[in-house]
């Protein structure tokens, strides 16, 4: 009988388990506490997409000036904020203007707004930086340096600056 988990008590018989009350208890309590994480997680989220898109941009601009050091040569790095990508170039001798290394990519797979500060009109949209084969860095659409790109997600944004000789310092 022991086996059947019955028991009697004062005469009645019950069984061992959760009530109707205390089961719905559980799942409301469970309910609140899902609400109130989901706030914190999309702040999470948002902030590591936008961590990720400063992280896109300065490898975007570190790589190709490590590359122009080491080949010798211009490299270039576009960053388009109409189309919100980043396009690399390079310029191999013997050639006189550059050409792409590859497709332009996406600055993030998210809405971010891209800023690229007041660039000449040829150039609107742009922030064209060079990196020469000794390290240097200037801008080839006319911002002054240092230069200075945004980033910007879910109303917070991130200021990228990089210094004559490709520092970046993001804030």
């Amino acid at each position: 009988m022991a086996s059947m988990k019955k028991k009697i008590i004062q005469g009645k018989m019950a069984t061992a388990g959760y009530s109707m009350l205390e089961a719905l208890l559980a799942v409301a309590v469970g309910l609140i506490l899902v609400a109130l994480a989901i706030p914190g997680a999309r702040s999470a989220i948002a902030s590591y997409e936008l961590d990720a898109a400063v992280d896109n941009a300065v490898g975007a601009i570190q790589g190709p000036r490590y590359q122009a050091i080491m080949h010798g040569y211009p490299y270039q790095v576009d960053f388009n904020s109409t189309t919100k990508t980043i396009q690399i170039s390079s310029e191999i001798p013997p050639a006189t203007t550059f050409s792409a290394t590859g497709n332009a990519l996406p600055i993030s797979a998210e809405a971010v707004t891209l800023g690229v500060g007041t660039p000449n009109s040829s150039s609107a949209g742009h922030l064209i930086l060079q990196f020469k084969g000794n390290g240097s860095v200037s801008i080839s659409s006319g911002q002054t340096m240092p230069a200075i790109l945004t980033i910007t997600y879910n109303r917070v944004t991130k200021t990228l600056t990089v210094s004559n000789y490709g520092s970046v310092s993001v804030q």
